[in-house]
Order: C-alpha cells, then structure tokens, then sequence
C-alpha cells in the first residue's frame, strides 16, 4: 500500500465496516422490495421467490468476482466512490422499471413467448440484476483497499465479511417488519439510492463538507419534487408487510360495487349498499352450505379464515343477524381497508383476529362452530401450512359435531392439488364433498372448486330444499371417487407439503392432452 493510499486511509470517513454494512444492507432491503414489487403481478409463490433470490445472488457472484479484478487493477478509493453511486444509481432503476409498468410488460411476453420459469427469470433480472451486480463489486474493493500486509489478510477479510453480514440481518429485519409497511416499496428505493448517493459522494471528494452538502441539497430537492408529484405513490391503495392492497370501482349485473385486490388477485366484490349481494359463484355456495346448517342451527356461529373484503362475513351479519361471527385475518392491512372502503362497520358484530389461523387455532378451544369457512388461497399463494393433515386437526377440534368445514380452493384440470387436499381432508372428517363442473373445470386452466368436510354425512334432500344451487353442483360419489382415482394423492403434512409443486400446472397453464 503506497504512502498516499495510507494517508487517506487517516481521514474520518474511511469507515470500510460501515460501508460494507451499508452496501451489504442495500442488496437486502432491494431484494425484499423487489420480491414485494414483483407479487403485484406474478403473485406470492415458491417459484417467486426462488427466481428473485437466484437472481439476486447471481448479481452479487457475478459483482465479487468483477469487483475483485476491478480491485487487482485500480484500488483506489475513487474506484470505490464510482462503484457506490453507480450502485445508487441503479436501485433506483428499481424504480424505473416499476414507474413505467415494465414489469407487466415483461409479464405479458412471459405469457406469449416464455417458460413461466423464463418468465420470472426475465422479471428478477429487470428489476434486480443491475443493482445487485454494481454492489457486489463493492465488497472486494473494500477488502483490498483495508488490507494493510499479508499476514492480517484473514482477520481483515474475516472482519469486513461478518460486518456485512449484520448488515444483511439487519436490512432484512427492518425492511420486513417496518419500511415497507411505513413508508412503501417506492419511497424505501429512493432511501437505498440516496444513501448510497451520498457515501460514493463522500468518499470521491474526500469527505469535503461542501460537495456533502451540495449532495444532500440536490437530494433532498429531488425529494421534495418526488413527493409533490406523486411519484412515490404506487399503485397500491395501502401496501402492507403481506399484500399490495388495491379497491377499485366496478359494476356488476347493474350495481356498483367495491372490488378488492391483493397483489394480482381480485379477491372479493363488495356492495356497500346491499351486503347480501353476492358476485363470486363459490360465495354462493357458501350461503347455500349457512342455509342448510341455519336450520339445524339458530344462531350460527362461524369462524372465517381469511378475511378479504369481508364479503362473507358482512353477508351473514345481515342475513343472519343472531349469529356469531369471527374472522381470522392475518394481516390488519386488509381490515383496516374493509373498514374504510368495503362498508365494514365500525361497531360490527364481527370480531377480528389479527393474526395466523395456526396461532389462533393452536390454543385450547373455547367454542365450537357450526361453519369453518377456508378462504385463505388463491391460484399463486396457497398458504401451504394451512392444507396440512396437523391443521386440520386443528379445526376439526374448534367444530360442532356436525359442524360443516367449507373450503374455497382453486386448481387446474390436471387436479394435483385437488387429489391431494381431498385425500389429506379424509384423515380428519369421515365425509368429504366437493362442488364443482367438472366440464368447464376439464376445459379450463384453472378452476374454483368449493370441498365441504363434516364428521356427519350431508342430508342431500334438505341440501336440495334448503340449497338448491349448491345440490345441484354437488359431485356424485362416483363421480369424485373417479377423479381421485385418476392419479397419485399425497398425504400433506407439516413436514411434507409440496402444494406449489402440485399446482406448477396452473403457474404453467397447462391443459391435459
């Protein structure tokens, strides 16, 4: 190391930990909010996540090894000043690509021209690959630029990797359980870039105060403009740690109603104005499956998992005004939005849980429903811990009798997930339905099927006069046992439930041939 290189190495911002912690964190935090950027359109799922972190470390594998021959060649702290604002540089081209719906862009030839696979390939390298490449190169260069001899190469290297490693934990830990949620996937971006900004700055002129000050005047400018734009405000109505949350207005057949989005799902209509309005089929399946049960039991009492719009559970209030009605709802985000936009009252009678159905099922019961309603999936997020043989052992302990347990799933025509789920149901609940077509179900790629469990066999007489709608799209036994014995059926438990394997079809779109 030359004597100039050793004097700058004296000046008071050569912190090489905390430029490791801050260029370590970064990648993290952009990893987190991209992941949450691309569930807005692809959805929540393994395969998600599994592309978002390949690429992610793809970037960095890729950044270490340039970053180490950019070190070999040029160490010097202007390389390291470029490489950080180049790094700032390119997390905000997060944003970009967000700001510009590029990545429905990308989306949308995935669906024409590539592999699902491919496809979500394509999304973490718009979004995340340049960032995490420009990054990566930080950590050599401030490896060779800190090590002062040979002989203290291990405990540098050593030193300077844990410190970005704290940095990782602690860029994860508090992008998950608070920047995302307090201030939003697009302002935190321009946090990640504007840190960096002003380090490379820093480190390029020497740690002078006016070229610091100039820097953080441009960018709180910058900022100020940003915010009086609106070019902070993405397309969520309120984005949550769980759900990119969206309402938006419709009309259907004639009425106006309130159309709740998570992510890419729409999830739920809700009429402000008339609460027994019900426009999704399997919602009336359920009124069906409360008629039949309301005349064995008065008042109902009902538990929802998963709560949405509150379609349901607003439903029963009003059809049903005795019975008792609670909503395990994980995410007080989607409450919150059903209080203020989906018409949900203040003073409800519906009680709210805030929290997993498996913490709240997990504790001694204390009560026993007529109704279990399952309305926690959708075809790109199946909570898998919530389809296993322990869970439902869970419910089953939390019902009547002859409590009925109503599931809304969905699957494709190839019926992995279908086989499996039933199967799974059997272990627990003596009698296992499932209402569906099965014609327009073979024709499509996915497909919304309503299974109802219960330890007492459905009285399909009363089911007819009670519900119509729902006997007539009940499957005959030989029916369901057909399509159970077409394939495999996998026991699913805590330890082994591949439920987005199963359901790769529907990610693929495939029909049989």
């Amino acid at each position: 190391m030359s004597a100039t290189s050793g004097s700058w190495q004296q000046r008071w911002y050569w912190r090489p930990g905390i430029i490791a912690v801050l260029a370590s964190g970064s990648i993290m935090v952009l990893e987190l909010v991209v992941g949450r950027i691309a569930a807005s359109y692809v959805g929540w799922s393994l395969y998600t996540w599994t592309a978002i972190i390949s690429i992610v470390m793809l970037g960095i594998s890729l950044g270490s090894w340039l970053g180490g021959r950019l070190a070999d060649r040029w160490s010097s702290p202007r390389l390291l000043g470029v490489l950080l604002v180049v790094g700032g540089l390119l997390s905000w081209s997060v944003l970009l690509v967000d700001m510009v719906n590029a990545v429905a862009q990308v989306e949308k030839l995935t669906q024409q021209n590539l592999s699902y696979v491919a496809g979500l390939a394509a999304l973490g390298i718009a979004l995340a690959f340049l960032p995490c490449l420009a990054l990566g190169c930080v950590s050599p260069v401030v490896v060779r630029l800190t090590m002062r001899n040979v002989d203290q190469a291990g405990s540098t290297v050593g030193r300077i990797h844990a410190l970005e490693t704290v940095g990782s934990i602690v860029a994860t830990f508090a992008t998950g359980f608070w920047l995302i949620s307090a201030f939003g996937t697009r302002p935190v971006v321009w946090g990640v870039g504007c840190v960096l900004l002003l380090l490379g700055v820093i480190i390029l002129g020497h740690g002078r105060w006016w070229a610091i000050v100039a820097c953080l005047a441009l960018l709180v400018a910058d900022t100020t403009i940003a915010v009086q734009r609106n070019w902070f405000r993405g397309p969520c109505t309120l984005e949550t740690d769980y759900y990119c949350i969206k309402v938006t207005d419709e009309t259907r057949e004639g009425h106006p109603v309130k159309v709740l989005i998570l992510d890419r799902l729409v999830h739920s209509y809700s009429s402000l104005d008339d609460p027994t309005r019900l426009v999704y089929s399997y919602e009336r399946q359920y009124a069906g499956a409360t008629a039949y049960q309301n005349e064995r039991h008065n008042p109902l009492r009902a538990l929802f998992i998963g709560g949405g719009g509150y379609t349901f559970p607003r439903f029963m209030e009003a059809a049903y005004p005795d019975s008792e009605l609670d909503v395990i709802e994980i995410d007080p985000g989607v409450t919150e939005i059903a209080h203020q936009l989906l018409g949900l009252e203040r003073d409800t009678r519906i009680a709210t849980y805030n929290e997993d159905a498996r913490m709240f099922l997990g504790r001694t019961p204390n009560r026993a429903y007529d109704l279990v309603f399952g309305d926690a999936f959708n075809d790109f997020s199946v909570p898998y811990h919530l389809t296993t043989h322990e869970f439902n052992q869970q419910v089953h302990a939390w019902m009547a009798p002859d409590g009925l347990y109503v599931i809304n799933m969905i699957d494709g025509p190839s019926g992995e997930l279908f086989r499996s789920y039933v199967h799974t149901l059997r272990q627990t609940w003596r009698h296992v339905y499932a209402v569906m077509d099965v014609d327009a179900w073979r024709r499509a790629t996915r497909s919304t099927i309503v299974v109802i469990a219960s330890d007492q066999a459905l009285d399909v007489a009363a089911l007819g006069e009670h519900a119509p709608e729902l006997a007539a799209s009940l499957l005959a036994p030989d029916v369901l046992e057909g399509i159970l014995a077409e394939d495999r059926a996998i026991l699913l438990t805590d330890r082994y439930a591949p439920v987005d394997q199963l359901l790769l079809p529907v990610f693929l779109d495939i029909l049989p041939e």
